[in-house]
């Protein structure tokens, strides 16, 4: 196990394994992150005295999604006909076989919601924000959550989320059942150890072969989902209401769409 994975940190302590995203304030992500994440997964299943992961960032949002701001950002992130590279990191990341809690405070927006729903819990605080504005970009939800949002909160929640792109403050979000548990921005990295502690005094394969069995197939079912995410991705990049969403979310206003 490394104590880096490029933008990402790991530490190991008392069975815990603290992955900490360090992109602050802002953590925006792209495919270079989602594999050190990966890597960082991978090592963490190899690592014999890690029972349990959580998942961290510093700063102020856990992953307000990608930088539009960013021209370089926002071209990694573009489909190609040959599929995109950032969803075959994503798969990886569900078939990591450890417990992982979320610690996710401030905004989790687009890709960064998707990853938000890797872990198994999550921890959440009044600062959290979740969105999942693809439409307001004229753009397809992806990084799974087409599959993961609607079996967790319900398919009329998840479409609610999806058809307006609206925010979900903490509070609402954590009614709907998005969160485990719900505490201060202050404690929430503290209360993610705790129940990852919780997880990890258990008898480490009972836990393994029973998480196994709860989440049996869910790395081919995300691929599945991707996969058709993908497709649909790729045709609307094309379109002008593609292009006009994107300026409209870097210049933080609605956009004028037309249909085309």
């Amino acid at each position: 196990m490394q104590p880096r994975y490029g933008d990402v940190a790991v530490t190991l302590a008392d069975h815990i394994a603290t992955v900490e995203i360090q992109r602050g304030p802002n953590n925006f992500f792209d495919t270079e992150l989602i594999r050190s994440i990966a890597d960082a997964f991978e090592d963490l299943d190899k690592e014999a005295t890690c029972r349990a992961i959580v998942l961290a960032a510093e700063g102020k949002n856990f992953c307000a999604g990608a930088n539009f701001h960013s021209g370089a950002a926002a071209r990694d992130l573009r489909s190609t006909e040959t599929g995109n590279p950032l969803y075959a990191e994503a798969v990886r990341l569900f078939a990591c076989k450890k417990p992982v809690v979320g610690a996710i405070q401030g905004a989790a927006i687009g890709g960064g919601f998707g990853l938000s729903l890797v872990p198994d819990f999550r921890v959440l605080c009044p600062e959290t924000r979740f969105a999942a504005n693809f439409v307001k970009l004229g753009f397809h939800p992806g990084f799974g959550l087409t599959y993961t949002l609607p079996r967790l909160i319900g398919w009329q929640r998840a479409n609610i989320i999806f058809y307006t792109g609206r925010r979900i403050n903490g509070e609402e979000a954590f009614a709907w059942g998005l969160g485990e548990v719900f505490t201060s921005v202050e404690n929430i990295r503290t209360a993610a150890v705790e129940l990852a502690k919780e997880i990890a005094e258990n008898a480490p394969l009972a836990v393994q072969s029973t998480r196994a069995t709860m989440r049996a197939g869910i790395a081919e079912a995300v691929k599945a989902a991707t996969d058709r995410e993908f497709r649909e991705q790729h045709w609307l990049q094309q379109t002008e209401d593609h292009k006009e969403g994107v300026r409209a979310v870097a210049e933080r206003r609605s956009g004028n769409f037309v249909g085309r």
